[in-house]
C-alpha cells in the first residue's frame, strides 16, 4: 500500500496494511531466525491451541518520527520483558529481548514511510506470540508464531486530548488471582460486553472495580488509571489482577523525578473519588486521556471539568510525548533509535 492516500491529519485507530511484518516459528524446542514477509494472513492449523484454548498473548509499543527524521522506538525493553512474563504465565516459549527489540527495528525500518510525520501520531508495533500446530487436548501447543506488524495510528479516543466520560461496569475484566496481569487476549475478550454497553450510553468506555470486593478501580477499558490528588500526589491502582502498563510505568517515574510528586500505588477506592481534583486513563494506544468524569450507580463524579484537561494532567502528556518525539530529554535508557 502506498502511503500517499493516508491523510495523517485524521489518523485514527484502525488497521491499516502495511508492507512488511516479521515471522518467527518455534518448534523443536527453538526459534527459527525469523523473517520479514509481506503476506498479512497467518497459515495455521485448524487444531491450534490459540484458536481453542486461548494460548496467545500480545504487546503494543510505538515509534515516532522526530524533528530530524530519526525515528524513536519507547521503552521496547520494558514491552519484550512484559510479554516474557505473559508467555511464562500461559506456558509458551519467551522471546529473549534481544530477538524482541531486533524484530521490531526491522518492521519500522521496512515500513518507514508509513510512520507518520513529527507531531502527526506514530507507528504502532503489534508483537504477538500464539500457540499453533495440530493438537486438540488441554495442553501447550507443540508449535508458537511469533510475529511483529505495524499500522500508523493517531488517537485511540475520538478527540484525541481532551476529557471523556466513562461507566462503572458491573462486569469483571479478570478473576481475583486470574490471567489480569498478563496482555492476554482472554481479558480484551471479557471486555467487548461491558465496552459496547458503555458505549451504547454515550460513554468513552467501561471501568473495572476488582473483581474480589467491586469496591477499588482497577483499569479503565483497556488502559491504566491514574489520579492527581491536591497534595500533589500521582495515585494508581495496586493489584495482582491490573496490567502493568509502560506507559503508566513511565509516567509514576516521571511523576515524581520532574515534577517533584508523591508516587502511591494503592487503592483507589470508588466511594472516594473525592480525593483527586484530576484524573486520566494511560496506555501505549491511549497515550493519556484525561477522564472528565465517571459514573457510579447513576451519579456523575466530575473531577477537575468536562471539558477542560487539568494542569497535572497536561503537563505530563507534554513531558512523555515530547520524550517519545525526541523534543525533551529521556531518561537513560528509554530510547531505541531505529533510523
Amino acid at each position: 500500500m502506498s502511503n500517499e492516500s493516508i491523510n495523517w491529519d485524521k489518523l485514527g485507530f484502525d488497521y491499516i496494511k502495511t508492507d512488511k511484518r516479521y515471522l518467527s516459528v518455534w518448534r523443536n524446542g527453538e526459534w527459527d531466525k525469523g523473517t520479514l514477509t509481506e503476506d498479512n494472513v497467518l497459515h495455521i492449523s485448524e487444531g491450534s491451541t490459540a484458536l481453542h484454548y486461548g494460548q496467545q498473548c500480545f504487546e503494543g509499543l510505538k515509534a515516532y518520527r522526530c524533528k530530524d527524521g530519526s525515528i524513536n522506538l519507547f521503552r521496547p525493553d520494558q514491552n519484550a520483558a512484559r510479554m516474557q512474563r505473559s508467555c511464562a504465565r500461559l506456558l509458551m516459549p519467551h522471546v529473549p529481548t534481544d530477538v524482541f527489540i531486533e524484530a521490531c527495528k526491522q518492521v519500522v525500518k521496512a515500513n518507514e514511510k508509513f510512520v507518520p510525520p513529527h507531531g502527526k501520531g506514530a507507528l504502532y508495533l503489534r508483537p504477538f506470540v500464539i500457540g499453533t500446530g495440530d493438537n486438540i487436548g488441554v495442553r501447550t501447543a507443540p508449535e508458537f508464531i511469533f510475529s511483529v506488524f505495524a499500522i500508523p495510528v493517531g488517537s485511540y479516543f475520538k478527540g484525541g486530548m481532551k476529557p471523556h466520560n466513562f461507566q462503572i461496569s458491573s462486569f469483571d475484566r479478570a478473576a481475583p488471582q486470574g490471567t489480569g496481569a498478563a496482555k492476554v487476549g482472554g481479558n480484551y475478550a471479557a471486555s467487548l460486553q461491558p465496552g459496547a454497553e458503555a458505549k451504547k450510553a454515550n460513554f468513552a468506555d467501561a471501568i473495572y472495580l476488582d473483581p474480589l470486593t467491586h469496591t477499588k478501580i482497577e483499569e479503565v477499558g483497556s488502559a491504566n488509571f491514574f489520579g492527581i490528588t491536591a497534595n500533589n500526589e500521582f495515585v494508581t491502582p495496586k493489584s495482582a489482577s491490573v496490567l502493568p502498563g509502560i506507559t503508566r510505568l513511565s509516567l509514576m517515574e516521571l511523576a515524581q523525578s520532574r515534577l517533584g510528586m508523591t508516587v502511591i500505588e494503592g487503592d483507589v477506592e470508588i466511594s472516594k473519588l473525592d480525593r483527586f481534583v484530576e484524573a486520566g486513563a494511560c496506555g501505549t494506544a491511549a497515550v493519556i486521556t484525561p477522564i472528565g468524569g465517571i459514573e457510579y450507580n447513576g451519579k456523575l463524579h466530575v473531577f477537575h471539568d468536562l471539558e477542560k484537561v487539568g494542569p497535572v494532567t497536561q503537563k505530563l502528556y507534554n513531558e512523555l510525548t515530547g520524550i517519545q518525539s525526541g523534543d525533551v530529554e529521556a531518561p537513560a535508557g528509554w530510547i531505541v533509535k531505529v533510523a
